[in-house]
């Protein structure tokens, strides 16, 4: 394999770099405001396994793009909706590079810093989805 010219971190950096960040408390503090739609980017078996923020609305990494696109044959009407976007993933990796991207969409949108993670560290509320 050739070496890579840009690294994960490199790439993550410079999105941060670009983007409006949202540290825990903050975000804990907008998690029932009606106003804010937190959006949870990370694979459902995490969400299963950790367990999410009440009220989060799941949006797979994968179909970001195609899910915020009102060209896209997959658009989902809530990111339609005038209210302020906070995406989140693990570690806040993920969710940088996303709204990095947003951004280029023209699509505004802020990251939880640490991500979801540092909510359960914070003592942020979770929820768990029932055993089926």
């Amino acid at each position: 394999m050739s070496k890579l010219t840009t690294s994960a971190a490199k790439m993550v950096a410079a999105a941060r770099a670009r983007i409006q960040e949202v540290e825990t408390t903050d975000a804990i503090a907008m998690v029932d405001d009606p106003n804010v739609v937190i959006v949870d980017l990370r694979d459902v078996r995490e969400r299963q396994h950790s367990g999410f923020i009440p009220g989060s609305f799941h949006c797979p990494r994968g179909m970001l793009e195609f899910w915020v696109d009102p060209e896209s044959p997959y658009f989902k009407e809530i990111f339609a909706e005038d209210k302020t976007f906070v995406f989140h993933c693990a570690s806040g990796w993920r969710s940088a590079l996303s709204v990095s991207m947003l951004q280029d969409m023209g699509f505004e949108a802020s990251h939880l810093k640490e991500g979801f993670s540092a909510w359960a560290k914070h003592g942020g509320p979770i929820e768990f989805a029932p055993k089926k």
